[in-house]
């Protein structure tokens, strides 16, 4: 019986929609740093839990202290409401000064402000990934 719940469960896994399984971040050479799930926790390689994206737009860290937000606009701002940054439709993030600082391709590729790339985050929001790879001290 045991071996039939564990097949069930792993059955299960794979069956679940994508948006319903965490999502891995990874670097340019494909090592997972983080794993983000549909809720928006955020967790490191290890599993352990970082922070959070809420869907009020702010964004906690792992002693759930609000450390920045993301408004529905795509402007980025630190926890004392500082814009720090932007994220446009097109995917390209700006510093707060409106210079273009990266890239975040529809596919889930970052890039740099050079083009090269420097990540991956398929499967969660662009201005998810931005803050991850370009807002987060």
């Amino acid at each position: 019986m045991k071996r039939y719940l564990g097949l069930f469960a792993v059955i299960f896994l794979f069956c679940l929609p994508m948006s319903l399984r965490a999502a891995e971040v990874k670097d340019a050479s494909f090592r997972v740093i983080a794993h983000i799930s549909a809720d928006g926790e955020i967790k490191d390689a290890q599993y352990r839990r970082i922070g959070l994206f809420k869907s009020d737009g702010s964004i906690q860290d792992a002693q759930y202290r609000t450390i920045g937000r993301i408004k529905g606009d795509g402007t980025i701002q630190d926890a004392q409401y500082r814009t720090v940054g932007f994220v446009k439709e097109d995917g390209t993030v700006q510093d707060a000064r409106y210079r273009a600082i990266g890239h975040i391709k529809a596919d889930g590729t970052v890039q740099d402000d050079r083009y090269r790339t420097i990540g991956y985050a398929k499967g969660i929001p662009p201005r998810w990934a931005a803050f991850l790879f370009f807002f987060r001290n």
